[in-house]
């Protein structure tokens, strides 16, 4: 499947474009508003700076980005079909029945919020609900409900581009999802009209609190712990009849009058400052991808989401005859105060692909777990070139020595349009891990580090060698990297 219609071109319709077209899809969007394009566009510059942040692997080569003159021509060859129109009933319809006439049989996927997949269908067009959440190129949840070989091609088609599905075991309005957010804005909405709170305090009881306990554990397995060593048990107990007190207003809907509207509109324009909407989506995004990159290490909730996807992400192949080891975009983090990649960056680059020429000889995690490894001792590092946030590198790796238990590495690092932004060399001993001392690598490993070496000794590492403060030679040839 290489080929996305997306009907409907908002935030959720621009947001599915970027999604797929970052993943490598193609993409065809149908929307008759005239500022579609820059609507579109906007959402794929956050996303381009954002999504691929969070991998330290690369993302495919991005799709094509066209826009339809018709729903007919967009979705002529689709392999899949996203509708993200406005939340009306009546609408959705129509739009299915063009796409039916346009493309019998087509399968749909709808962006609806609340729709159940029956009633969505009950005209007979094959839709199944696939609701994501803003922004859907960063976050991964998507909640799926309709006929079960439908939300079978539904969950397989979410998991390919990097998201995680939850399956409804039954339809209902609003879904999983939905059902709580409206609930904790309801009474929020409350706390508000009743002069308790303000919107930015009603924010930062969240932020501040409970809301990072939920984005890593959610919501059971956090009162879990709050049971103590006793468990989930011990807290209903504690806490269990305090759902038959009057804490909350859950059952009983404010009306959202002119006082209360005025009231929420100023607190917030207040709350916010200067920032304008586009600068809280970029601080939305860089905190998300600060906050989902710190959940990769243990691999929880949506960390856990994102190192399953890019453990399908390629890797490998040459430049100029060495081994490609590591491939990414230039996340946020490794910028400085003067806007370039900083030396951490760099070294940490330089790690990653020496953990990829490792992978290549068989130095791999099951051989750490063995007990053996290679441990850094020395390295040195040449900036050549700037390199920025969001720009796509790639690392070759070229092994000057590999016998006995040195291995020592030549890392070039280019930048997407071929230019050589740094070279690494770094020397390493290979370690017992349970003595902490150098010792010989295993058989196998050896071999595979004196064959790199052996192919590698007739390839010229300028800049091998040289003592600090040696002049640099010019920089190699353009290439074409992306």
């Amino acid at each position: 499947m290489s080929r996305a219609a997306i009907i409907g071109g908002g935030l959720i319709g621009g947001g599915w474009a970027a999604r797929f077209m970052l993943n490598g899809w193609d993409v065809a969007v149908f929307d008759p508003d005239p500022e579609a394009k820059r609507k579109i566009a906007a959402v794929l510059a956050n996303a381009r700076r954002a999504l691929p942040a969070l991998y330290d692997r690369a993302l495919p080569a991005e799709g094509t980005l066209t826009f339809a003159a018709s729903l007919d021509e967009a979705v002529a060859g689709a392999d899949w079909v996203q509708e993200s129109v406005s939340e009306r009933l009546d609408l959705k319809h129509r739009v299915y029945a063009g796409i039916m006439e346009a493309a019998p049989g087509t399968v749909i996927g709808s962006s609806t919020s609340g729709f159940r997949a029956a009633d969505l269908a009950s005209q007979g067009a094959p839709v199944v609900v696939v609701h994501p959440f803003n922004p859907v190129y960063l976050l991964p949840l998507v909640e799926i409900a309709g006929e079960p070989e439908l939300c079978a091609k539904a969950e397989a088609l979410v998991r390919s581009v990097g998201m995680a599905p939850l399956v409804l075991r039954k339809e209902i309005d609003a879904f999983i999802a939905n059902r709580l957010q409206e609930a904790l804005w309801r009474e929020a909405l409350w706390l508000i009209r009743d002069g308790i709170a303000t919107t930015g305090e009603v924010d930062d009881a969240i932020r501040l609190g409970f809301g990072l306990r939920l984005g890593q554990m959610g919501l059971f397995e956090t009162y879990r712990i709050a049971g103590g060593e006793t468990g989930y048990r011990h807290y209903l107990e504690q806490f269990g009849p305090s759902l038959s007190w009057p804490w909350s207003r859950l059952t009983d809907v404010p009306d959202l009058d002119g006082a209360l509207v005025n009231a929420i509109c100023e607190q917030s324009h207040e709350q916010s400052g200067d920032r304008t909407i586009a600068d809280l989506e970029r601080l939305r995004d860089d905190n998300l991808v600060g906050m989902i990159r710190s959940l990769r290490q243990s691999g929880s909730g949506a960390g856990g989401a994102v190192l399953a996807h890019e453990a399908l992400l390629p890797t490998g192949g040459t430049l100029d005859g060495l081994p490609v080891t590591a491939a990414r975009q230039v996340p946020p983090g490794w910028a400085d105060y003067n806007g370039h990649m900083n030396e951490a960056a760099y070294l940490e680059a330089g790690t990653w692909a020496t953990d990829g020429l490792m992978q290549l000889i068989g130095a791999d995690a099951a051989y750490v777990a063995s007990g053996k490894s290679f441990f850094t001792v020395d390295t040195r590092i040449r900036y050549l070139a700037e390199m920025h946030v969001g720009e796509r590198l790639a690392a070759t790796t070229q092994v000057l020595e590999g016998a006995g238990r040195k291995m020592r590495l030549f890392h070039r690092i280019f930048r997407a349009d071929g230019t050589l932004s740094a070279t690494i060399e770094t020397l390493l001993l290979h370690t017992d891990l349970t003595t902490r001392r150098a010792c010989p690598p295993e058989p196998e490993v050896a071999r595979q580090l004196e064959r790199y070496a052996a192919a590698h000794a007739g390839i010229t590492a300028e800049g091998a060698g040289q003592a600090v403060g040696q002049r640099a030679p010019a920089p190699a040839k353009e290439r074409d990297i992306a």
